[in-house]
């Protein structure tokens, strides 16, 4: 099984409007910030987030981008996304659209992709012929965040150091750094030369 199918998705939605607490669980709203903040630039144009669910994450990230293309395969996910987003007053700043990663991305210039809890869906062949094929669309200095659980979860091809290990090694990418626990790891990596935040923004010794 290359990747896990859209019915398993439908069929946690229809048991939950939010099946993983995103919204409500700690743990969830740490990682979240933790992510946020590993991010090297202030400000992105445009954001793509695959795996959206319930949008928690995607209002974040209207923050901090000019617009946010994001995109589930659960209907009932982006139902509850779009909810979310009009009560955060962000709607108009996320374009909310059905699909899988490893369909052919939105033909959008991005600057920040943002893989949260979501490559581990998809086996290690899979997931790095995505990469390959998708990666020479994004711009010369774009950011990709990699947010995962550590954890082993029974049906998933891959764990979260898997996922996080094969976008590493997605030929043109540099990684910036990252976070990990026991259960969370967060890699951040570039397509450009890999400059840290210091350098590229002028501090002195950098």
């Amino acid at each position: 099984m290359a990747r896990l199918p859209d019915t398993y998705f439908d069929r946690l939605y229809a048991g939950s409007p939010d099946p993983w607490e995103l919204a409500t669980r700690w743990y969830e709203q740490r990682k979240y910030a933790i992510t946020m903040a590993l991010l090297p630039l202030p400000r992105y144009r445009h954001a793509f987030e695959p795996g959206c669910s319930v949008g928690a994450l995607t209002a974040r990230l209207a923050r901090r981008c000019d617009h946010v293309t994001a995109m589930d395969v659960a209907a009932a996910a982006l139902s509850s996304a779009d909810e979310r987003l009009r009560a955060e007053g962000c709607r108009d700043a996320v374009t909310l659209r059905q699909g899988s990663l490893d369909e052919p991305w939105p033909d959008e210039a991005y600057d920040l992709v943002v893989i949260s809890e979501v490559a581990y869906y998809l086996d290690a062949q899979l997931l790095g012929a995505v990469l390959r094929r998708e990666r020479p669309r994004l711009g010369p200095d774009a950011t990709i965040v990699a947010a995962h659980w550590r954890h082993a979860v029974p049906g998933y091809p891959l764990t979260g150091d898997e996922a996080n290990r094969v976008i590493a090694d997605t030929p043109g990418v540099t990684r910036l750094g990252g976070y990990a626990d026991a259960d969370v790891v967060i890699d951040v990596f570039e397509t450009g030369p890999g400059h840290s935040v210091a350098a590229r923004t002028g501090v002195p010794g950098a």
